[in-house]
């Protein structure tokens, strides 16, 4: 792993630094998405920075909450650039709301909208996959594996391989529009779809899962409920006009 890089009296933190260049080119994609499916492409990258501003600082806010005494001692710590005090379930609704909220004021078409972010969004999950590998952060379970990785003093599935691999092929697929329906939401979907089921995948190989009773890992059941949730609407939805507002 490869958290830290020092360049001089600087610290560079590159998972933090992958994840800023993710973003970076996930906004470029949905642009020129955007602008293929001839929607105004301002608004768009409005939206996008909105979602991101909103999320993080949504992120922040709840993580803060877990922990008042101490940032009511240090208020200027809610302003430390540090991803680990952020808590991501908490910001992606954050971000969601607002993204939504400002579509709907700005009466952006919801599923041409949804297929000129999947691009970006394909992407984003790339650079997070090769974030996670830089930080260690989604370590994978003991294996005694020719490419196994030796981690926190273990030899592990390299599951932060898995995670890039799996976004790259979606990544390609997504790109390719292999329906041929951009416009109709259908990309979207098929990014959900298909990131639920990498993931529902992948989880068997991560050692950080969260256990529920019964011996379940929690992501996999989410992303079992996801991904069967999105093939239904993908089916509920095919004949509709994609014209629909936030």
């Amino acid at each position: 792993m490869f958290p830290y890089l020092n360049i001089g009296p600087l610290l560079i933190q590159l998972p933090a630094l992958v994840a800023f260049i993710g973003i970076w080119i996930g906004i470029i994609l949905a642009e020129k998405e955007a602008h293929r499916l001839k929607l105004p492409v301002d608004p768009v990258s409005s939206l996008i920075f909105i979602g991101l501003v909103a999320g993080v600082v949504g992120a922040r806010l709840a993580y803060a909450s877990r922990y008042l005494d101490i940032y009511i001692a240090d208020p200027q710590s809610l302003l430390a650039l540090n991803a680990g005090t952020l808590a991501p379930f908490e910001g992606l609704l954050f971000g969601l709301a607002a993204a939504s909220f400002y579509g709907w004021r700005k009466r952006l078409p919801l599923r041409p909208t949804l297929d000129a972010l999947a691009p970006g969004v394909a992407a984003f999950m790339l650079f997070l996959g090769v974030a996670h590998l830089l930080s260690g952060d989604a370590f994978g379970a003991p294996a005694d594996l020719p490419w196994s990785i030796t981690l926190w003093n273990e030899q592990r599935h390299p599951s932060q391989v898995y995670e890039i691999l799996a976004a790259l092929a979606i990544l390609v697929v997504i790109l390719k529009r292999l329906f041929g329906l951009t416009g109709t939401g259908v990309n979207f979907l098929l990014l959900v779809a298909l990131s639920a089921a990498a993931r529902l995948f992948l989880e068997a190989f991560r050692g950080d899962s969260l256990i529920i009773p019964g011996g379940f890992r929690l992501a996999q059941v989410i992303s079992l409920v996801v991904l069967l949730l999105v093939l239904w609407i993908m089916k509920k939805t095919a004949n509709q006009t994609p014209e629909i507002p936030f």
